[in-house]
């Protein structure tokens, strides 16, 4: 039987076949043969921007849909007994939970957060906790955070029950995954102004508009995960359950879902933490709370009153990270005798009490005597930066200057150049890319991506869009793998990083586009530098965990056969953290595309002015298609920078 087995694999591998001497030569084969299609093609097909008689004008169509909705939105049973029942539902349950909030008053919130935190993971939390509480009302924003609250509250839960199914039904069965696959990918490449445009359609301009938007970007990183998580389960443990006569469900129950909990776990944070960001863009249609007054600063380029208004939504996002963090490192543990097992009394009974006594005070709502406003002294820090850095730096120059040489001399030629390219040689090139790192599946599904934008009639635009997000990434990646990498060679580097990386993690897109344009300008660069700011912790701390997890044994080998740090580095962890490095790359190119696309409020343009323009004149052909191009586009750079699993392993 040995004989049998071993027999196939060897001649499988013998030098000599045909199919082994291709895979050992594929890249050059790749290349060869798409030197030869380009000369043939500049022969027979010539160059040239993508063709008009290729192009599909959906002008038409999408505004004869955009007026049927108009038109029978107060009347057609669809609206009145369904879109209508889920706006009713979202209004009640935000708002309950907001009357709630209000009812518990600053102390009674307050002091629940620091008991919640206190009861999960200790004391030193829980001060954490109520010191970010006490900050969020000294600013003068506790009324705006109960309301964003309130919102988030809904829209994540929410989030994490629709993702939690979707993930579910994904990782218990293989065809529902590789159904679902493209659906979250568009879920999560789609800019959110994008479909704020039909959602306002259907639901108008207010607060379930704005929960559904939520619930729609926060989802895929829950139903992801959650995929994950149950499809990676132990096949040992899975067998033996199964051994021992258990069901389906039995086996769900008690392995496949404790064994996942960390997936989960990191789901939950993550829809929080998308959540959270979606505030501010939210705001635009009606959501109130935090994200409308960062809104209003962008509007005005006010930047202290931007970040007074941000500074409570990292809050959040903070605490909130923090105590589903240690959340999910109790779960699973005995549960705790004594009178710690009334701690959720405590919890009811310390609230209670909070609330109460401040209503006796005469104290439910914060006293404005008791805020402390930053807006003008930032402001002011801000005059300052832009007197002294916009322009006239000796030697260095100002950053006006930065600006218009990285526009001068990167974007403007990257731009130049694919655009020049003729459309089918570009689709060649995507095509060699994809062939390289992937598959014919991942090649196939580039190309046509690529293609549909150039149907949809916006084949320039994208091109522009694609040099900013192609500059963005390259700075991005050259910064964050520096700096993951000096982080995960000294703990002091990385402890230091942490709470900054949560900050400009946890901060909302529209912040950084406030202090950049402040001292950049308008234009692409200040959408690539707000690009690059946004992207930069998730590549760092992507870059850091991979080269953490390389195995202690292969390093203590490599030191005891005399490799020195920089031997290690490059011939051991670099290779062995591949997977996290590409994952890294492939994050940061969502993320830039993310902010690249809202640089369209700054100067950005290309597609990311017409979904902004298509949203805000209601233009809902302009817009989709620009958000259909972007999903596209974002699709294509998935595809030819995230290899298949098979090459991830073959190249480690």
């Amino acid at each position: 039987m040995t004989a049998t087995v071993t027999t196939p694999r060897t001649t499988g591998l013998d030098a000599s076949t045909p199919a082994s001497s291709f895979a050992r030569h594929r890249t050059g084969v790749v290349l060869v043969g798409t030197l030869a299609l380009l000369i043939l093609g500049a022969f027979l097909i010539g160059g040239g921007t993508w063709p008009e008689s290729l192009t599909v004008d959906l002008t038409g169509p999408l505004g004869n849909v955009s007026d049927w909705i108009i038109d029978n939105r107060d009347t057609h049973p669809l609206f009145l007994y369904f879109f209508g029942h889920i706006s009713n539902a979202v209004v009640l349950s935000v708002r309950g939970v907001y009357l709630v909030l209000l009812a518990a008053g600053w102390a009674g919130v307050t002091a629940a957060a620091g008991l919640i935190a206190w009861r999960v993971a200790g004391v030193r939390l829980a001060l954490t906790a109520v010191a970010a509480f006490i900050l969020c009302a000294l600013l003068g924003m506790w009324v705006p955070t109960m309301q964003t609250l309130a919102l988030m509250g809904v829209a994540v839960l929410a989030s994490v029950i629709l993702g939690a199914v979707l993930g579910l039904a994904a990782g218990l069965s293989d065809r529902v995954f590789r159904s679902l696959r493209p659906v979250l990918d568009t879920m999560q490449v789609m800019p959110a102004f994008a479909y704020l445009l039909p959602v306002v359609l259907v639901f108008g301009i207010g607060v379930p508009a704005a929960v559904l938007a939520t619930v729609v970007y926060a989802a895929p990183p829950m139903a992801r995960l959650t995929a994950l998580g149950l499809r990676d389960a132990d096949a040992g443990v899975m067998e033996a359950a199964a051994s021992l006569g258990a069901t389906g469900r039995q086996r769900l129950l008690t392995a496949r879902l404790p064994l996942a909990r960390k997936e989960l776990l990191l789901g939950l944070n993550q829809t929080i933490m998308m959540a959270l960001s979606m505030a501010v863009i939210a705001s635009v249609i009606g959501a109130g709370g935090l994200g409308d007054r960062v809104y209003q600063a962008l509007a005005s380029v006010d930047v202290g009153a931007a970040l007074a208004a941000g500074i409570p939504i990292v809050l959040l996002a903070v605490v909130l990270d923090r105590v589903t963090a240690a959340a999910g490192h109790r779960i699973g543990t005995a549960p705790q005798a004594g009178p710690a097992r009334y701690g959720w009394v405590v919890v009811l009974a310390g609230t209670v009490v909070a609330a109460v006594v401040a209503r006796l005070a005469a104290k439910p709502t914060w006293p404005d005597a008791w805020t402390v406003g930053i807006a003008e002294p930032v402001n002011e820090a801000v005059g300052w930066m832009t007197d002294h850095l916009y322009s006239g730096v000796p030697v260095i120059g100002g950053t006006a200057d930065w600006a218009a040489h990285f526009t001068t001399w990167i974007l403007d030629p990257v731009r130049d150049g694919l655009q020049w390219l003729p459309w089918w040689a570009l689709l060649l090139l995507v095509a060699v890319l994809a062939m390289v790192i992937g598959t014919w599946r991942t090649t196939l599904t580039a190309v046509l991506a690529m293609a549909a934008i150039g149907v949809l009639g916006v084949w320039d635009p994208a091109l522009n869009t694609l040099s900013q997000v192609l500059a963005g990434v390259t700075v991005t990646l050259v910064i964050g793998f520096a700096v993951g990498i000096a982080a995960s060679r000294s703990e002091r580097v990385e402890r230091l990083l942490r709470p900054v990386l949560d900050v400009f993690q946890t901060m909302p897109q529209f912040v950084y586009l406030i202090p950049v344009v402040a001292l950049f300008g308008v234009g692409r660069a200040p959408a690539v530098a707000a690009a690059v700011i946004y992207a930069l912790p998730a590549v760092v701390r992507i870059t850091t965990q991979g080269m953490n997890s390389v195995d202690p044994v292969v390093m203590e080998s490599s030191r005891s056969l005399g490799a020195t740090g920089m031997q290690q580095l490059r011939k051991v962890q670099l290779p062995l953290a591949r997977p996290a490095l590409l994952l890294a790359v492939n994050q940061g190119v969502v993320l830039v595309l993310a902010v690249v696309v809202i640089g369209g409020l700054v100067g950005g343009g290309a597609l990311g002015y017409d979904v902004v323009f298509g949203l805000a004149q209601g233009d809902l052909a302009t817009g989709l298609v620009a958000g259909a191009a972007i999903v596209c586009l974002g699709l294509m750079l998935d595809r030819v920078t995230q290899p298949t699993q098979r090459r991830t392993e073959k190249g480690a």
